[in-house]
């Protein structure tokens, strides 16, 4: 990407519109109610032949204390000042305000690069507000419809030759990538290394307020999302790339996904909050681990264990994490409990690492990053045939499956299909009748057996098809069969 553009203006003018449209994704959150975005969001944007990376950012307010409106001011402040160059927008319908105007002249004073784009321009009745944007000082306005998709050429002009400045610069710190792969090697039998162009994919879910936006800062060493006292902050699903060093010095490439709180469905009413929620799902479905946040004053409530639940339908790798662990006074008596609360309430993550941290002082983070490259390591673990087959005739020997209506069910051969979740699968006879309880008795022990603790594990019964080939084929009438018998006697 050869330069960075940020998108800035008032709320409800169109800038995630405009942001969708240039990455080519409905990635932010778009509604007509104003203040809808409140983190900031980066995406790799495509306008002809350019490359870049563009900005979504919080509507800009004139508020400057520590309410919510004056922290999201402040993180668009910043986004500002990364960006080499700030695309100012205003709504062309509703004019020149006097925000806008003292927005133009902040952004004078700390962008070197200042476009100015009068969005909302389709029709007549924009014809005044793109006039009267001339008055704000900042050159000839560009008259957008990020809606629509026109006025894209004239920001392709303007962008152009600040490309060419940026070129250079880019390719001079350009990051190294490993690509390097070694053909002869099976991917199915080998854990694949997290690398720049490959990251790790990392949800972080839980309830409104447990703490997970607070929690990614502190592990990126940034204030880079808005946090507060507030419930229910985060909207957006934002992805935000960092090389995590663990204890062992290593730095392990990830993408970590801060999500929005996720309530009860049966409270979960307005649009807006759907539509987070929404994207908090999406989230779960492109991870690979997923962390479940919880808060130590109130831990396992039912929509818990119902996040939880999911990301282990999703067959997702997961890991615990009961956050506020500093303020907790009687640590070992709480800590037992959740133990005990974990194995009772959620036995199909039976062994899955159970983590205490601090977002706010930082502390358990070592070990949140240890449990997150176990679980991904065991997401991706691959047991011999031999070794399953082995295993599979002790099974049986020690509890032979039932025989249902009087048929006896013989599991004759065990092998792993896949692995991002370990996907086993038994060839027997009568698989539909398999009862639940004997599934669940292979996968209990195939989880202590090889060491696979907490991760999803699917075992699926399939019929082997060694009867007889002839088998319900239609028979030959008698009188065809005295003839044909007849025939070859005669010859």
């Amino acid at each position: 990407m050869s330069f960075t553009l940020a998108i800035v203006g008032r709320p409800n003018v169109g800038k995630s519109t405009l942001f969708n449209r240039l990455v080519g994704k409905r990635l932010a959150l778009v509604d007509d109610q104003p203040g809808v975005t409140r983190d900031l969001r980066e995406g790799a944007a495509r306008l002809a032949d350019l490359r870049f990376t563009v900005i979504d950012t919080a509507g800009l307010e004139e508020a400057t204390d520590e309410s919510l409106q004056g922290r999201m001011r402040k993180l668009t402040e910043r986004a500002v000042d990364m960006a080499d160059i700030c695309l100012f927008m205003i709504d062309a319908r509703a004019g020149v305000t006097p925000t806008d105007q003292i927005f133009a002249e902040i952004l004078r004073k700390r962008s070197a690069h200042v476009i100015l784009a009068a969005n909302k321009g389709e029709g007549s009745a924009a014809d005044a507000g793109v006039i009267e944007a001339y008055s704000l000082g900042l050159g000839e306005p560009i008259r957008l419809s990020a809606e629509h998709g026109e006025g894209l050429n004239d920001l392709y002009t303007h962008l152009m030759p600040l490309a060419d400045k940026f070129a250079e610069r880019a390719a001079e710190d350009a990051p190294e990538i490993d690509v390097s792969v070694d053909e002869d090697v099976d991917d199915m039998d080998v854990v694949p290394v997290p690398t720049n162009d490959k990251p790790l994919q990392v949800a972080v879910v839980g309830r409104p307020n447990a703490g997970k936006s607070t929690l990614i800062n502190k592990i990126l060493g940034d204030e880079r999302l808005l946090t507060g006292p507030e419930a229910g902050i985060t909207r957006d699903a934002i992805s935000l790339r960092i090389d995590w060093v663990g204890d062992d010095g290593v730095a392990v490439p990830m993408r970590i996904f801060d999500t929005a709180g996720m309530r009860k469905k049966a409270k979960v009413q307005g649009k807006l909050e759907k539509l987070s929620v929404g994207d908090g799902l999406r989230a779960v479905k492109f991870a690979e681990v997923v962390v479940v946040l919880l808060d130590a004053g109130i831990p396992f409530e039912q929509q818990d264990l119902r996040i939880a639940d999911l990301a282990e339908r999703e067959g997702r790798a997961v890991v615990i994490a009961v956050n506020k662990w500093d303020i907790e006074d009687d640590k070992q008596d709480k800590l037992r409990d959740l133990k005990e609360s974990f194995e009772r309430l959620l036995p199909q993550l039976r062994g899955a690492p159970l983590i205490t941290v601090s977002a706010k002082t930082g502390r358990g983070l070592d070990r949140l990053h240890a449990a997150i490259m176990k679980a991904y390591d065991v997401w991706n673990r691959r047991v011999p045939t031999a070794a399953l087959n082995r295993w599979l005739s002790g099974m049986v020997e020690a509890h032979p499956p039932p025989a249902p209506q009087g048929k006896r069910i013989k599991l004759r051969y065990m092998t792993q299909a896949k692995t991002r979740p370990p996907g086993f699968v038994v060839m027997c006879s009568h698989p539909d009748k398999v009862p639940e309880s004997y599934s669940r008795y292979l996968v209990n022990a195939l989880r202590i057996d090889f060491d696979m603790p907490g991760t999803p594990i699917r075992l699926y019964m399939r019929g082997q098809n060694d009867q007889n080939p002839y088998k319900g084929r239609k028979k030959a009438p008698p009188s065809k069969l005295r003839k044909h018998t007849e025939g070859r006697r005669s010859s």
